[in-house]
């Protein structure tokens, strides 16, 4: 008898013919899922070492749940962004909502390249997005966005915008230019600006350095004299890049100085707020963004605070009509839409995934207030946070934090004894991330983690107690580089 490879529910049969055994195959999925997630607790933020992994392929298909059983180590040892010691990143829990929205657009397997290939999805991300951009940001009636798969992308089409407004390359190249284009964006800004200037063309060093302030906001004196100095040696700046919320200590830019100094200087004015634009759903906090209406474009990654799952990342402009003027690329072998644009033409991605629809689905369910409630909770936790570091000499933070994002370390502590905290707060079911910022190694906690209570805190901050214990006398002294808060 012939063998066939395929199993009988490789595929969900348009005629419902195989159910049973899909339903099967569905409910030890989905049993896998809800063991895992709700027991998140039982295992630890990150495990202790790196899990073996198995990545041969069998040559004839294997029983689901012989799978499922390869599966599982896989999933216990991942990330475990739900145990509510995790605090190392900014990416948490994702909601249940985008969890079956991702599922749901799985199924549909919709290309949002043109409306064509996604009729409803296509419509409904451009009515999210441009609802995002004028209601949320304030960007004005003739703002538009997309969705990208990631910050890194959002901010280079940003930049790819920026330069083709201000340059006539979008054609030619940057060969028909006689001078060199630059840009500006603080020592803090993420790295996907120089990643983006590299691609475009630019080179990673036009993105031009400005220093920081104590707090780590870019100074808007010294961008400034960066921009006079730029355009004394004869380069040619085209784009100011602000930062809502940077990477490793949350600092906001000063948005209002800088989208003057912008307007004053004909520069592009983005603003790169992947983590801190979910600001803009707080009525109690959104001041902090005061500002951001005045930019020409803006990156906003729900996939951060407001937890859906990834990538999501949404690319908001002030002028949609302009931007896809100065971007768009036809694509002959779709049909044009009367009404609406194929977004596959005018995003620096061809193929696109409905990413509209986890974020859709989050944002009805949780509403506007509940977005809101996300980031008023993670304050509240950030000032809970930040009592129990005053208590504290003995720590030391390196900004005074504008956010929910704490970067700290015992005084004097060498990379040694930082990596030993680190290893010894994962042991006891805490997950700290250890970046190096002004040349030293700090603990940062990011508290997104909608799971993390102040009792969580209470048994971190027992956890690094107990650690300093030993050393406790001789590292009381302050430090006059770093504030202690």
């Amino acid at each position: 008898m012939e063998r066939f490879a395929l199993p009988t529910a490789a595929f969900l049969n348009p005629d419902g013919s195989n159910r049973p055994e899909i339903e099967q195959l569905a409910r030890q999925g989905l049993a896998l899922l809800l063991d895992q997630g709700l027991s998140a607790g039982d295992r630890l933020p990150l495990p202790l070492q790196a899990p073996a992994v198995d990545g041969s392929i069998p040559e004839w298909g294997m029983p689901w749940s012989d799978l499922l059983e390869k599966l599982l180590p896989l999933v216990q040892g991942g990330m475990n962004p739900a145990h509510p010691g995790y605090l190392g990143h900014m990416d948490p829990i994702a909601s249940t909502a985008s969890i079956l929205g991702d599922a749901i657009a799985a199924q549909m397997n919709n290309n949002l390249l043109s409306v064509e290939m996604s009729p409803t999805l296509s419509r409904l991300e451009q009515a999210v997005l441009r609802q995002l951009a004028r209601q949320q940001f304030g960007l004005g009636p003739q703002s538009g966005g997309l969705l990208l798969s990631g910050g890194s992308l959002a901010n280079l089409q940003a930049l790819a915008v920026a330069r083709n407004h201000h340059f006539p390359v979008q054609a030619h190249g940057l060969g028909v230019l006689g001078l060199r284009p630059v840009l500006l964006a603080s020592e803090a800004a993420h790295t996907s600006l120089q990643k983006a200037a590299m691609l475009l063309g630019l080179g990673s060093e036009a993105v031009l350095p400005v220093a920081t302030d104590a707090q780590g906001r870019m100074r808007l004196e010294a961008a400034r004299q960066v921009l006079a100095d730029a355009r004394l040696l004869g380069q040619q700046p085209f784009c100011l890049v602000a930062t809502a919320g940077t990477t490793v200590t949350g600092s906001i830019d000063p948005l209002p100085e800088l989208a003057t100094l912008a307007r004053e200087a004909g520069l592009w004015f983005h603003v790169d707020a992947s983590f801190g634009g979910a600001l803009a759903f707080s009525d109690r906090h959104r001041d902090r963004l005061q500002g951001i209406e005045q930019a020409d474009s803006v990156t906003f990654n729900p996939q951060k605070w407001l937890c859906v799952t990834k990538t999501c990342a949404a690319l908001l402009v002030r002028d949609w009509a302009g931007m896809t003027d100065c971007f768009r690329t036809a694509a002959p072998y779709m049909t044009e839409d009367d009404d609406l644009i194929n977004l596959g033409e005018v995003s620096v991605q061809g193929t696109r995934h409905a990413d509209i629809l986890k974020l859709w689905l989050t944002l009805c369910h949780f509403g506007r207030q509940g977005c809101g409630e996300l980031v008023d909770r993670s304050l509240a936790l950030a000032a809970c946070f930040r009592r129990r570091l005053e208590q504290r000499p003995e720590l030391e933070a390196v900004v005074e934090p504008t956010l929910n994002i704490f970067c700290i370390r015992p005084r004097r502590a060498d990379s040694a004894t930082m990596l030993d905290l680190q290893r010894s707060l994962q042991r006891q079911g805490f997950f700290l991330s250890l970046p190096q910022f002004q040349g030293q190694r700090w603990l940062k906690a990011v508290l997104v983690n909608p799971h993390t209570t102040e009792a969580t805190l209470d048994e971190l901050f027992a956890a690094i107690d107990h650690f300093l214990e030993p050393a406790a006398a001789p590292v009381r002294r302050p430090s006059r580089d770093i504030p202690t808060l």
